[in-house]
């Protein structure tokens, strides 16, 4: 099952500064769900199975999106990306292929980007490929830390950045491709030592980095590419941006 792709979708939080009890990846972006737009994303860049992993009110996604051909693992408590992730990991026992990760807050991601971002993970043999951006304003993303040649060291959440490293402009959208082996063996070796007592998905490029692994890196010159949906002012920001590609795109 070499070079096949499995899609995993993080779609388990609340989404508590959407200030409402809806699920923040079910409320309506251009009339359609925003996980939607991600499911579709998924599937457009020929992943075999897609797999969300859901928590808040998960019995409401199974039933809205039980007919989208998609699977789901459950995480029944929020203890971060990595533990989200790891859910998957008992569905994906025979699977040896590259692993795509997901933010089902992040809608605007083009097909475009995503088929990139595999092929130059493959092209490079890379353990792990992030996909990052450049932002005048990097404030709530976490932040791409390189060290000598330009080499990633790892990323680190914005909570528990030095004042330097709040610095770094560079940032992580949340969205990787990642060699199935690796992915989970890393993930069996991060702890929650960090301000959210969470544990990271991010802390896995720390790994690879550490173990000199290659990472690969795909840029994105588009910021608004990797929104997040968290506030209800940047779910009427991405409104007007899918407004716009529909009329592009007419």
């Amino acid at each position: 099952m070499k070079n096949q792709l499995i899609s995993i979708i993080l779609a388990g939080g609340k989404g508590t500064r959407m200030r409402s009890n809806i699920p923040k990846v079910l409320h309506p972006l251009g009339g359609r769900p925003i996980l939607e737009y991600v499911i579709d994303l998924a599937k457009n860049v020929g992943s075999s199975r897609v797999i969300i992993i859901i928590g808040y009110q998960a019995e409401k996604l199974r039933y809205i999106f039980s007919r989208e051909g998609v699977e789901f693992a459950e995480q029944k408590e929020q203890l971060g990306t990595g533990h989200a992730v790891l859910q998957a990991e008992g569905m994906m026992k025979d699977f040896n292929g590259d692993v795509l990760v997901l933010s089902g807050d992040v809608p605007l991601l083009k097909m475009k980007t995503i088929d990139e971002l595999i092929k130059r993970h493959r092209d490079t043999g890379a353990a792990v490929t992030l996909l990052t951006t450049f932002m005048n304003d990097p404030t709530g993303y976490g932040r791409i830390v390189r060290g000598e040649g330009n080499l990633i060291k790892g990323i680190v959440e914005e909570g528990d950045s030095t004042p330097h490293e709040m610095e770094i402009t560079e940032v992580n959208s949340g969205t990787y491709c990642f060699k199935r082996d690796f992915l989970f063996d890393a993930l069996h070796k991060v702890d929650s030592k960090n301000i959210q007592g969470e544990y990271y998905l991010t802390d896995v490029v720390r790994i690879a980095a550490d173990m000199s692994l290659p990472i690969g890196v795909m840029p994105s010159d588009d910021p608004l590419e990797i929104m997040g949906v968290n506030t209800i002012a940047e779910l009427a920001e991405a409104e007007k941006i899918i407004k716009k590609r529909c009329a592009k795109a007419n």
